[in-house]
């Protein structure tokens, strides 16, 4: 009987081994997918930033253009009324 006795508690030594040992991989792959997200963040708030810029630019040409037009359109208008 004690040589059932002491291989269920080496059993379960094992498995508790092993169950440590899982904690801690998954644990280890939490930390290097955080610091994949984090990574992606960054980039994606970098792209952000891009296109802000570049939409900024679009509307200040846009913006440009129709003041271009308005004053043309006041020379014409002056020159129809004289």
């Amino acid at each position: 009987m004690a040589k059932k006795k002491m291989a269920i508690e080496d059993l379960a030594v094992i498995t508790q081994r092993g169950f440590k040992e899982v904690d801690q991989k998954f644990e280890d792959l939490k930390v290097e997918i955080d610091d994949r997200f984090d990574k992606v963040d960054e980039r994606f708030d970098k792209v952000e930033e891009r296109l802000d810029r570049i939409e900024n630019i679009l509307i200040r040409a846009h913006e440009n253009r129709i003041e271009r037009l308005e004053d043309r359109l006041r020379i014409v208008e002056t020159s129809l009324k004289k």
